[in-house]
């Protein structure tokens, strides 16, 4: 997440300058990594937000005008959520919002909200929060941390979080480029979450867990091949979501071919996230063009 701020006043609070800050798209699970796992890519919701006489959202963007304009709108939910949280009253917003993010398409619109309000909060209520305090109150809220962590931190992220308990770090993508396909056409997180079985083997927890060592140990040490590999691995979600994604078989089998390391689904899905090498993504992203229907871009790996 990054942000500035610029001079603006406001009839109600005229010494509260306005704040600009953006948040990057994110990219969960990455195989095996499910709820734990995440990337941060360089596509971002904007927000400019000055106090106001009510609380009120502008959007830059026709496909975000499905959303709430009031303080139903997810950022503003989440900002007054957390003000409340820490004993604050946050002043009526108003803000603008602008996004690259496609909406329910698997790389973290809501997370990128929820970490849109714990900032305006943060700003406005003068919380001073540190990164791990916003990693945790989006996780709070989301449940799990593989979305709004790397959307806090950047990069690659590894996370845990249970009943008030959070665990992460980050790793370097050294040498890592990323492919984003997005099919035209949505998956609802309850759809995709209810494709799941209710209770996974024995066996298939004890190799998910093998499958999850190693690939973070491979991650470390620049094995991207056998990471890739592991990735591809998945025992706990993709088996059971690949089906809701029509162009799954293609995207994987042309990526492959021209030397990527993975493609996975990305967060809940439609979107696939593909990751190569730097020098061989233009060729890939070349080579999925074929897949007719999806826009498939190499983004970069927000750092």
């Amino acid at each position: 997440m990054t942000k500035t701020r610029s001079s603006n006043t406001s009839k109600v609070f005229p010494k509260m300058p306005a704040h600009q800050f953006k948040v990057p798209a994110t990219s969960a699970n990455l195989g095996p990594g499910f709820d734990s796992m995440g990337l941060a890519l360089g596509k971002f919701l904007r927000i400019e937000a000055e106090a106001g006489e009510r609380f009120e959202v502008v959007f830059e963007n026709d496909f975000l005008e499905v959303l709430p304009t009031d303080e139903k709108n997810l950022v503003l939910d989440t900002a007054l959520r957390i003000a409340k949280k820490y004993g604050r009253t946050l002043p009526p917003l108003k803000v603008r919002m602008g996004s690259e993010i496609p909406l329910t398409h698997g790389m973290g619109s809501s997370a990128s909200a929820i970490i849109a309000g714990v900032e305006l909060a943060d700003h406005f209520c003068d919380l001073g929060l540190s990164d791990f305090d916003k990693v945790m109150c989006g996780s709070e809220l989301e449940g799990h941390p593989d979305n709004v962590g790397p959307a806090v931190t950047g990069g690659l992220f590894v996370g845990y979080y249970s009943e008030g308990s959070l665990y992460y770090h980050t790793l370097a993508s050294d040498g890592l480029a990323a492919i984003i396909s997005v099919p035209p056409y949505e998956i609802d997180t309850g759809e995709a979450r209810a494709a799941l079985p209710s209770t996974y083997s024995r066996a298939d927890a004890v190799s998910q867990n093998a499958i999850n060592n190693v690939m973070l140990l491979s991650i470390l040490n620049r094995d991207y091949q056998s990471m890739g590999a592991l990735m591809m691995s998945d025992r706990l979600h993709e088996p059971y979501r690949e089906s809701l994604i029509a162009e799954y078989g293609d995207i994987r089998r042309i990526a492959l071919s021209e030397g990527a390391y993975a493609t996975v689904i990305s967060g809940a899905g439609p979107s696939l996230l593909t990751l190569c090498r730097e020098e061989d993504a233009d060729r890939i992203v070349e080579a999925l063009d074929s897949v007719s229907g999806c826009l498939h871009e190499k983004v970069e790996i927000f750092q």
